[in-house]
Protein backbone atom coordinates (compact mmCIF):
# COMPACT_ATOMS: atom_id res chain seq x y z
CA UNK A 1 0.00 0.00 0.00
CA UNK A 2 1.48 3.04 -1.12
CA UNK A 3 1.03 5.90 1.57
CA UNK A 4 3.09 9.63 1.47
CA UNK A 5 2.04 11.30 4.96
CA UNK A 6 1.57 15.18 5.14
CA UNK A 7 1.47 17.11 8.34
CA UNK A 8 -0.19 19.98 8.98
CA UNK A 9 0.60 22.50 12.26
CA UNK A 10 3.39 20.56 12.66
CA UNK A 11 1.65 17.62 14.75
CA UNK A 12 4.10 15.57 16.36
CA UNK A 13 1.64 12.46 17.29
CA UNK A 14 2.08 9.52 14.95
CA UNK A 15 -0.76 7.22 14.24
CA UNK A 16 -3.80 6.72 16.91
CA UNK A 17 -2.52 4.67 19.74
CA UNK A 18 -4.57 1.82 21.13
CA UNK A 19 -5.68 2.28 24.43
CA UNK A 20 -3.77 -0.50 25.88
CA UNK A 21 -0.63 1.33 24.92
CA UNK A 22 -2.15 4.14 27.40
CA UNK A 23 -2.26 1.70 30.39
CA UNK A 24 0.87 0.24 30.33
CA UNK A 25 4.56 1.56 30.55
CA UNK A 26 5.72 2.83 27.65
CA UNK A 27 8.96 4.97 25.94
CA UNK A 28 8.62 7.49 23.93
CA UNK A 29 11.99 9.13 21.69
CA UNK A 30 12.09 12.73 21.98
CA UNK A 31 14.30 13.87 18.89
CA UNK A 32 16.48 16.86 18.84
CA UNK A 33 19.39 17.70 16.19
CA UNK A 34 21.93 15.39 17.10
CA UNK A 35 20.51 13.85 20.19
CA UNK A 36 18.12 11.10 21.04
CA UNK A 37 16.44 11.32 24.92
CA UNK A 38 14.65 7.93 26.13
CA UNK A 39 12.48 8.53 29.01
CA UNK A 40 10.00 6.57 30.62
CA UNK A 41 7.02 7.49 31.89
CA UNK A 42 6.16 7.47 35.95
CA UNK A 43 3.66 5.76 37.38
CA UNK A 44 2.26 9.39 38.39
CA UNK A 45 1.91 10.22 34.45
CA UNK A 46 0.58 6.78 33.61
CA UNK A 47 -2.32 7.62 36.04
CA UNK A 48 -2.29 11.45 34.70
CA UNK A 49 -2.53 10.26 30.56
CA UNK A 50 -5.38 7.69 32.27
CA UNK A 51 -7.35 9.93 33.62
CA UNK A 52 -7.33 12.81 30.78
CA UNK A 53 -8.66 9.89 28.60
CA UNK A 54 -11.23 9.29 31.02
CA UNK A 55 -12.02 12.62 31.25
CA UNK A 56 -12.41 13.11 27.04
CA UNK A 57 -14.48 9.82 27.16
CA UNK A 58 -17.01 10.91 29.10
CA UNK A 59 -17.16 14.58 26.92
CA UNK A 60 -17.98 12.14 24.24
CA UNK A 61 -20.68 9.98 25.99
CA UNK A 62 -22.21 12.88 27.36
CA UNK A 63 -22.13 14.72 23.70
CA UNK A 64 -24.25 11.35 22.50
CA UNK A 65 -28.11 11.08 22.89
CA UNK A 66 -29.44 9.18 25.95
CA UNK A 67 -30.79 6.57 24.40
CA UNK A 68 -27.24 5.23 23.13
CA UNK A 69 -25.67 5.20 26.22
CA UNK A 70 -27.14 1.85 27.10
CA UNK A 71 -25.93 0.76 23.48
CA UNK A 72 -22.01 1.27 23.74
CA UNK A 73 -19.25 -1.31 23.94
CA UNK A 74 -16.39 -0.78 25.62
CA UNK A 75 -14.16 0.51 23.00
CA UNK A 76 -12.78 4.00 23.10
CA UNK A 77 -14.48 6.08 20.63
CA UNK A 78 -12.66 7.95 17.45
CA UNK A 79 -13.92 11.36 19.40
CA UNK A 80 -12.04 10.38 22.47
CA UNK A 81 -8.86 9.64 20.57
CA UNK A 82 -8.65 12.61 19.05
CA UNK A 83 -9.17 14.73 21.88
CA UNK A 84 -6.67 12.93 23.81
CA UNK A 85 -3.76 12.72 20.65
CA UNK A 86 -4.82 16.55 20.21
CA UNK A 87 -4.50 15.40 16.33
CA UNK A 88 -7.16 14.85 13.97
CA UNK A 89 -5.64 11.65 11.52
CA UNK A 90 -6.95 12.01 8.22
CA UNK A 91 -6.65 9.19 5.58
CA UNK A 92 -7.19 11.13 2.18
CA UNK A 93 -6.65 10.69 -1.96
CA UNK A 94 -5.62 13.66 -3.61
CA UNK A 95 -8.22 14.92 -6.26
CA UNK A 96 -9.31 18.36 -7.42
CA UNK A 97 -12.37 17.93 -5.09
CA UNK A 98 -10.41 16.89 -2.15
CA UNK A 99 -7.03 18.09 -1.87
CA UNK A 100 -3.94 19.03 -3.22
CA UNK A 101 -0.50 19.17 -2.55
CA UNK A 102 2.60 19.88 -4.43
CA UNK A 103 5.79 22.17 -3.90
CA UNK A 104 4.62 23.65 -0.16
CA UNK A 105 1.05 23.89 -1.57
CA UNK A 106 -1.24 22.29 0.41
CA UNK A 107 -5.24 23.08 -0.13
CA UNK A 108 -7.75 21.84 -1.45
CA UNK A 109 -12.00 22.07 -1.29
CA UNK A 110 -12.58 18.70 1.16
CA UNK A 111 -8.97 19.60 3.04
CA UNK A 112 -10.15 23.45 3.79
CA UNK A 113 -13.72 21.74 5.12
CA UNK A 114 -11.35 19.80 7.39
CA UNK A 115 -9.09 21.88 8.55
CA UNK A 116 -12.49 24.29 9.56
CA UNK A 117 -13.79 21.13 11.30
CA UNK A 118 -10.34 20.17 12.86
CA UNK A 119 -10.38 24.23 14.16
CA UNK A 120 -13.59 23.96 15.43
CA UNK A 121 -12.68 20.92 17.58
CA UNK A 122 -9.13 22.91 18.63
CA UNK A 123 -7.15 20.19 16.89
CA UNK A 124 -4.52 19.62 15.04
CA UNK A 125 -4.16 17.61 11.18
CA UNK A 126 -2.48 14.57 10.28
CA UNK A 127 -3.06 14.15 6.74
CA UNK A 128 -2.21 10.71 4.88
CA UNK A 129 -2.24 10.52 1.55
CA UNK A 130 -3.27 7.12 -0.20
CA UNK A 131 -3.37 6.24 -4.02
CA UNK A 132 -6.67 5.03 -4.04
CA UNK A 133 -10.55 5.07 -2.00
CA UNK A 134 -10.21 1.67 -0.91
CA UNK A 135 -6.73 2.18 0.55
CA UNK A 136 -7.70 4.94 2.35
CA UNK A 137 -10.74 3.57 3.48
CA UNK A 138 -9.29 0.43 4.75
CA UNK A 139 -6.78 2.40 6.69
CA UNK A 140 -9.51 4.07 8.69
CA UNK A 141 -10.95 0.57 9.42
CA UNK A 142 -8.15 -0.63 10.62
CA UNK A 143 -7.71 2.04 12.85
CA UNK A 144 -4.33 4.10 11.45
CA UNK A 145 -6.86 7.36 10.61
CA UNK A 146 -9.82 8.86 12.58
CA UNK A 147 -11.68 9.81 9.31
CA UNK A 148 -11.42 9.63 5.58
CA UNK A 149 -11.68 12.14 3.05
CA UNK A 150 -12.83 10.68 -0.60
CA UNK A 151 -15.25 10.33 -3.66
CA UNK A 152 -15.64 6.60 -2.78
CA UNK A 153 -18.56 4.88 -4.21
CA UNK A 154 -21.33 4.08 -1.06
CA UNK A 155 -20.74 0.69 -2.37
CA UNK A 156 -17.25 0.50 -1.11
CA UNK A 157 -17.92 1.88 1.83
CA UNK A 158 -20.95 -0.51 2.61
CA UNK A 159 -18.96 -3.31 1.79
CA UNK A 160 -16.25 -2.22 4.41
CA UNK A 161 -18.61 -1.83 7.11
CA UNK A 162 -18.27 2.16 7.28
CA UNK A 163 -20.48 5.32 7.29
CA UNK A 164 -20.21 8.41 5.56
CA UNK A 165 -21.55 12.10 5.54
CA UNK A 166 -21.79 14.08 2.71
CA UNK A 167 -19.79 17.44 2.62
CA UNK A 168 -22.81 19.22 0.93
CA UNK A 169 -25.48 17.91 3.13
CA UNK A 170 -27.55 16.47 -0.18
CA UNK A 171 -27.26 19.80 -2.06
CA UNK A 172 -24.90 17.86 -4.55
CA UNK A 173 -25.72 21.01 -6.91
CA UNK A 174 -23.71 23.43 -5.36
CA UNK A 175 -20.74 20.52 -5.91
CA UNK A 176 -21.08 19.86 -9.55
CA UNK A 177 -21.96 23.53 -10.73
CA UNK A 178 -18.65 24.32 -9.92
CA UNK A 179 -17.23 21.35 -11.48
CA UNK A 180 -16.34 19.13 -8.18
CA UNK A 181 -17.11 15.79 -7.26
CA UNK A 182 -20.68 15.28 -6.21
CA UNK A 183 -20.25 12.75 -3.60
CA UNK A 184 -17.06 14.49 -1.64
CA UNK A 185 -17.23 12.61 1.96
CA UNK A 186 -15.91 12.23 5.14
CA UNK A 187 -16.22 8.54 6.74
CA UNK A 188 -15.87 7.17 9.63
CA UNK A 189 -15.81 3.66 11.41
CA UNK A 190 -19.14 4.13 13.47
CA UNK A 191 -21.95 6.51 12.87
CA UNK A 192 -22.43 6.50 16.93
CA UNK A 193 -19.05 7.60 16.99
CA UNK A 194 -18.70 11.52 18.42
CA UNK A 195 -16.61 12.83 16.30
CA UNK A 196 -19.01 11.48 13.06
CA UNK A 197 -22.11 12.63 14.95
CA UNK A 198 -20.20 15.99 15.35
CA UNK A 199 -19.14 16.22 11.75
CA UNK A 200 -23.17 15.57 10.53
CA UNK A 201 -24.34 18.48 12.74
CA UNK A 202 -21.13 20.55 11.76
CA UNK A 203 -21.52 19.49 7.99
CA UNK A 204 -25.31 20.55 7.99
CA UNK A 205 -25.15 23.54 10.27
CA UNK A 206 -26.97 25.81 8.07
CA UNK A 207 -24.58 28.97 8.39
CA UNK A 208 -21.72 26.62 7.53
CA UNK A 209 -23.61 24.71 4.60
CA UNK A 210 -24.38 28.25 2.89
CA UNK A 211 -20.54 28.88 3.52
CA UNK A 212 -19.16 25.09 1.88
CA UNK A 213 -21.14 26.21 -1.43
CA UNK A 214 -19.46 29.32 -1.41
CA UNK A 215 -16.43 27.51 -0.87
CA UNK A 216 -16.99 25.22 -3.60
CA UNK A 217 -17.11 28.50 -5.67
CA UNK A 218 -13.50 29.15 -5.25
CA UNK A 219 -12.72 26.04 -5.67
CA UNK A 220 -14.45 26.35 -9.14
CA UNK A 221 -13.09 23.50 -11.39
CA UNK A 222 -14.55 24.87 -14.76
CA UNK A 223 -12.66 27.35 -15.73
CA UNK A 224 -10.63 25.28 -18.24
CA UNK A 225 -12.69 22.92 -18.99
CA UNK A 226 -13.62 24.26 -22.56
CA UNK A 227 -12.18 23.54 -25.22
CA UNK A 228 -11.63 27.07 -26.53
CA UNK A 229 -9.52 27.50 -22.88
CA UNK A 230 -7.79 24.67 -22.43
CA UNK A 231 -6.42 25.73 -26.43
CA UNK A 232 -5.63 28.49 -25.29
CA UNK A 233 -4.08 28.67 -22.16
CA UNK A 234 -1.63 25.00 -23.27
CA UNK A 235 -1.02 27.40 -26.93
CA UNK A 236 0.72 30.23 -24.29
CA UNK A 237 2.06 27.90 -21.94
CA UNK A 238 3.49 26.40 -25.10
CA UNK A 239 4.91 29.41 -27.10
CA UNK A 240 5.59 32.13 -25.18
CA UNK A 241 6.21 30.80 -21.58
CA UNK A 242 9.52 29.34 -23.06
CA UNK A 243 10.67 32.94 -23.69
CA UNK A 244 10.29 34.29 -19.94
CA UNK A 245 10.66 30.75 -18.17
CA UNK A 246 14.18 31.74 -16.87
CA UNK A 247 12.81 34.87 -15.73
CA UNK A 248 9.99 33.76 -13.90
CA UNK A 249 12.44 31.18 -12.15
CA UNK A 250 15.23 33.94 -10.79
CA UNK A 251 13.20 36.54 -9.98
CA UNK A 252 11.12 33.72 -7.90
CA UNK A 253 14.40 33.06 -6.35
CA UNK A 254 15.07 36.35 -5.41
CA UNK A 255 11.68 36.72 -3.41
CA UNK A 256 10.83 33.42 -2.15
CA UNK A 257 8.38 32.23 -4.40
CA UNK A 258 7.02 29.51 -6.45
CA UNK A 259 7.72 30.29 -9.64
CA UNK A 260 4.93 28.85 -11.28
CA UNK A 261 3.05 30.55 -9.09
CA UNK A 262 4.55 33.72 -10.51
CA UNK A 263 3.48 32.39 -14.02
CA UNK A 264 -0.11 31.61 -13.53
CA UNK A 265 -0.34 35.45 -12.07
CA UNK A 266 1.25 35.58 -15.39
CA UNK A 267 -1.19 34.32 -17.26
CA UNK A 268 -4.16 36.13 -15.50
CA UNK A 269 -2.73 39.32 -15.78
CA UNK A 270 -1.62 39.79 -19.38
CA UNK A 271 -2.00 35.86 -20.69
CA UNK A 272 2.22 36.48 -20.86
CA UNK A 273 2.23 39.54 -23.22
CA UNK A 274 4.58 41.64 -22.55
CA UNK A 275 3.51 44.51 -24.35
CA UNK A 276 -0.29 44.53 -22.78
CA UNK A 277 -1.78 47.37 -21.69
CA UNK A 278 -4.94 47.96 -20.05
CA UNK A 279 -7.53 51.00 -20.65
CA UNK A 280 -7.01 52.42 -17.21
CA UNK A 281 -3.08 52.61 -17.69
CA UNK A 282 -1.81 49.40 -16.57
CA UNK A 283 0.84 47.55 -18.63
CA UNK A 284 3.89 45.08 -19.19
CA UNK A 285 3.41 41.07 -18.29
CA UNK A 286 2.64 41.31 -14.72
CA UNK A 287 0.57 44.48 -15.40
CA UNK A 288 1.84 47.35 -12.64
CA UNK A 289 0.40 50.42 -12.38
CA UNK A 290 3.07 53.25 -12.72
CA UNK A 291 3.07 54.13 -9.02
CA UNK A 292 3.74 50.08 -8.16
CA UNK A 293 6.40 49.78 -11.21
CA UNK A 294 8.04 53.08 -9.07
CA UNK A 295 7.46 51.42 -5.67
CA UNK A 296 9.24 48.55 -6.82
CA UNK A 297 12.18 50.10 -8.73
CA UNK A 298 10.85 49.42 -11.72
CA UNK A 299 11.92 51.84 -14.71
CA UNK A 300 10.52 49.69 -17.68
CA UNK A 301 7.14 48.13 -16.99
CA UNK A 302 7.10 46.44 -20.62
CA UNK A 303 10.58 44.48 -19.99
CA UNK A 304 9.91 41.11 -19.16
CA UNK A 305 12.40 40.52 -16.43
CA UNK A 306 11.41 43.48 -14.89
CA UNK A 307 8.26 43.79 -14.84
CA UNK A 308 8.34 40.04 -13.36
CA UNK A 309 10.75 41.22 -10.60
CA UNK A 310 8.61 44.20 -10.05
CA UNK A 311 5.24 42.04 -9.45
CA UNK A 312 7.35 39.18 -7.23
CA UNK A 313 8.42 42.13 -4.71
CA UNK A 314 5.46 43.26 -4.37
CA UNK A 315 3.87 40.24 -3.72
CA UNK A 316 6.37 39.21 -1.24
CA UNK A 317 5.72 42.42 0.71
CA UNK A 318 1.85 41.54 0.60
CA UNK A 319 2.85 38.46 1.99
CA UNK A 320 4.60 39.78 4.59
CA UNK A 321 1.40 41.91 5.28
CA UNK A 322 -0.33 39.14 7.01
CA UNK A 323 2.16 36.95 8.03
CA UNK A 324 0.21 36.62 10.91
CA UNK A 325 -2.10 34.90 8.21
CA UNK A 326 -1.39 30.26 8.59
CA UNK A 327 0.67 29.65 5.68
CA UNK A 328 -1.91 27.31 3.73
CA UNK A 329 -3.99 30.30 3.65
CA UNK A 330 -1.68 33.08 3.37
CA UNK A 331 -0.77 33.00 -0.47
CA UNK A 332 -4.76 33.57 -1.18
CA UNK A 333 -4.88 36.79 1.11
CA UNK A 334 -1.28 37.94 -0.52
CA UNK A 335 -3.53 37.43 -4.02
CA UNK A 336 -6.15 39.33 -2.59
CA UNK A 337 -4.47 42.38 -1.52
CA UNK A 338 -2.14 42.21 -4.50
CA UNK A 339 -5.01 42.82 -6.49
CA UNK A 340 -7.25 45.20 -4.47
CA UNK A 341 -4.72 46.73 -1.73
CA UNK A 342 -3.88 44.74 1.48
CA UNK A 343 -6.05 48.07 3.47
CA UNK A 344 -9.03 46.62 1.64
CA UNK A 345 -8.25 43.12 2.91
CA UNK A 346 -7.42 44.05 6.39
CA UNK A 347 -10.76 46.42 6.65
CA UNK A 348 -12.35 43.05 5.88
CA UNK A 349 -10.93 41.34 8.51
CA UNK A 350 -11.45 43.90 11.37
CA UNK A 351 -15.44 43.41 10.26
CA UNK A 352 -15.49 39.53 10.51
CA UNK A 353 -13.38 39.63 14.11
CA UNK A 354 -16.21 42.43 14.97
CA UNK A 355 -18.48 39.57 14.28
CA UNK A 356 -16.54 36.92 16.12
CA UNK A 357 -15.19 35.38 13.31
CA UNK A 358 -11.76 33.78 12.49
CA UNK A 359 -10.35 36.69 10.18
CA UNK A 360 -7.41 34.63 9.12
CA UNK A 361 -9.36 31.87 7.09
CA UNK A 362 -9.17 32.40 3.67
CA UNK A 363 -12.61 30.30 3.72
CA UNK A 364 -14.24 33.00 5.38
CA UNK A 365 -12.77 36.36 3.91
CA UNK A 366 -13.98 34.53 0.69
CA UNK A 367 -17.59 34.18 1.97
CA UNK A 368 -17.38 37.73 2.40
CA UNK A 369 -16.53 38.27 -0.73
CA UNK A 370 -19.24 36.47 -1.83
CA UNK A 371 -21.67 37.91 0.30
CA UNK A 372 -20.97 41.62 -0.69
CA UNK A 373 -19.58 41.21 -3.95
CA UNK A 374 -23.41 43.18 -5.70
CA UNK A 375 -22.27 46.19 -3.11
CA UNK A 376 -18.96 46.36 -3.65
CA UNK A 377 -17.61 45.61 -7.46
CA UNK A 378 -13.61 45.00 -6.42
CA UNK A 379 -15.21 41.98 -4.15
CA UNK A 380 -16.30 40.49 -6.93
CA UNK A 381 -12.82 41.30 -9.34
CA UNK A 382 -10.58 39.99 -6.60
CA UNK A 383 -12.90 36.69 -6.20
CA UNK A 384 -12.28 35.50 -9.46
CA UNK A 385 -8.57 36.78 -9.46
CA UNK A 386 -7.45 34.44 -6.71
CA UNK A 387 -9.72 31.62 -7.92
CA UNK A 388 -8.67 31.98 -11.44
CA UNK A 389 -4.41 32.16 -10.15
CA UNK A 390 -5.63 28.81 -8.23
CA UNK A 391 -7.33 27.06 -11.11
CA UNK A 392 -3.91 28.16 -13.38
CA UNK A 393 -1.51 27.24 -11.06
CA UNK A 394 -3.23 23.67 -10.18
CA UNK A 395 -3.34 22.85 -13.64
CA UNK A 396 0.27 24.09 -14.50
CA UNK A 397 1.14 21.75 -11.12
CA UNK A 398 -0.73 18.70 -12.76
CA UNK A 399 -0.50 19.04 -16.54
CA UNK A 400 -3.92 18.59 -16.66
CA UNK A 401 -3.78 21.03 -20.01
Amino acid sequence: MQRITYRVKGSAQGAKRRISHLLRPSKRLLNTKSNIVSSTPTASGRFARTKKLAQVSSIALLSLPAQSLTTMNTKVSAYANVMLQNTLTIAAVPGDSTYFATDGFQHGFGFDLVRTYADELGVDINLKAYANEEAALKALRSGDADMALTTASTKLKSQLNLSSVNVSCGYDSSLTKNGLHPKVSWTFSSPNDPLSKKASYFLCDSIKLKNTQKLAAFYNQNLLKDAYSQDHFQKTLTEKLPDYQSSFEEQARNYNHDWELLVAMGYQESHLDANAVSPTGVRGLMMLTNNTAKAMGVSDRVDPYQSIGGGARYLEQMKAEFADVPKTDRVWFALAAYNMGPNAVKSIQRKLRAQGIDDKSWANVYAYLADNKASNSRYGQAMHYVSNIRSYLESIKTQTV
